[in-house]
C-alpha cells in the first residue's frame, strides 16, 4: 500500500490536520481483502477515487460497501474494513474540533458511525466526486479535494482556546492532565467536558484513551517485531494491564489477537496515520 502525506494549504492548517492520497492494489487472483480498523482520534473526510472499500461491524457478517465520500465522526468502536481489488483515494484528517467548526453540528451526533458526504455539502460534493472519478492521477485529486476545503474556510466557526488545548493533548497522545487541558482553555472541568462532547463527541478522559491506544496500535502496525510490552512503554501506559484492556475496548480483542488477524491479511491501514 502506497500512502503520501500532503501539508495542507497554510489556510486550512487552523482546522485540518493532514491530507493524504492511498493507493492499493491487490496481487492477481485476489479480488477482496478484509482487515482490522480499530478507532483512532480523527474526524475524517475520505473521499474515493475508484472503487469504494466495503465496511462490516465485528459483530455483524455483513458489509456495506460505502459511498463515493464518507464522512467519519467520532469512533469508538472496531470496523473490519473490505478492499475490493484496487484502492484510490484521498484521506483528510481534520484537527479535534476542525469538523465541528466546518458542519456546525455537535459531534456527538455524528458518534461512532460513518455518512455520505452527500448528506452534509449537496450538490456541491456530487460534482467533487463526479471529478474524482475521471481523474486518474491521485495528486490531481488532492488538488480537487484542497480545493473543496479552501472554499469552506469562509463558513467556519470560530477559533477558541478549547481548540489549541485539545491540539496539545493530540500531540502528547493524551499524555497530558485533563486538569491541565482544560486551563489551556479557560475553562472550568465541567465546562471543557460539555465543550468536549460538542466539538468532539466525546468526554476528554475517553478522548485520552482513544488517543494513547491509537499510538499503541499504530506503532505495532508499523514495527511488529516490537514486544508489546515495549509498545506499552512507548505509548506511555502505566503498565502492560492497561493498554491490554484499551485493547479489549477499543479492538474488542487482546493484543495477541489483533497480532494474529493483522498476520493474515497484507493490509496496514493506519501505520501511516500522522499526527
Amino acid at each position: 500500500m502506497e500512502v503520501n502525506l500532503y501539508m495542507p494549504h497554510l489556510m486550512l492548517q487552523e482546522y485540518v490536520l493532514s491530507i493524504s492520497t492511498v493507493k492499493a492494489s491487490l496481487s492477481k487472483g485476489i479480488n477482496d481483502v478484509i482487515t482490522p480498523y480499530p478507532p483512532t482520534p480523527f474526524q475524517s473526510l475520505i473521499f474515493y477515487c475508484n472503487n469504494p472499500i466495503s465496511m462490516g461491524r465485528t459483530e455483524e457478517d455483513s458489509f456495506r460497501k460505502q459511498p463515493p465520500t464518507v464522512l467519519i465522526g467520532p469512533q469508538f468502536s472496531r470496523v473490519n474494513i473490505k478492499v475490493h481489488s484496487q484502492l484510490s483515494a484521498v484521506r483528510v484528517d481534520f484537527l479535534p474540533g476542525g469538523m465541528y467548526r466546518m458542519l456546525g453540528i455537535p459531534m456527538y451526533e455524528l458518534f461512532d458511525d460513518g455518512f455520505d458526504a452527500l448528506d452534509f455539502f449537496g450538490g456541491k460534493m456530487r460534482i467533487i466526486n463526479e471529478q474524482l472519478q475521471n481523474t486518474p492521477n491521485l495528486e490531481e485529486c488532492k488538488n480537487i479535494v484542497e480545493k473543496f476545503l479552501l472554499n469552506q474556510v469562509t463558513k467556519l466557526r470560530e477559533l477558541l482556546p478549547i481548540d489549541s488545548a485539545l491540539r496539545m493533548l493530540l500531540n502528547t497522545n493524551g499524555n497530558m492532565l485533563i486538569r491541565k487541558t482544560a486551563s489551556f482553555s479557560c475553562l472550568s472541568i465541567k465546562q471543557f467536558e460539555r465543550k468536549c462532547k460538542e466539538r468532539i463527541g466525546m468526554n476528554p478522559k475517553m478522548f485520552a484513551r482513544i488517543l494513547k491506544f491509537s499510538k499503541a496500535y499504530r506503532l505495532h502496525e508499523s514495527c511488529p517485531q516490537l514486544h508489546w510490552t515495549q509498545i506499552a512503554y512507548e505509548a506511555r501506559y502505566h503498565d502492560q494491564m492497561h493498554m491490554i484492556r484499551d485493547f479489549k475496548t477499543f479492538a474488542g480483542v487482546n493484543p495477541s489477537v489483533i497480532e494474529q488477524q493483522l498476520l493474515s491479511t497484507p493490509l496496514r491501514m493506519q501505520k501511516d496515520l500522522c499526527y
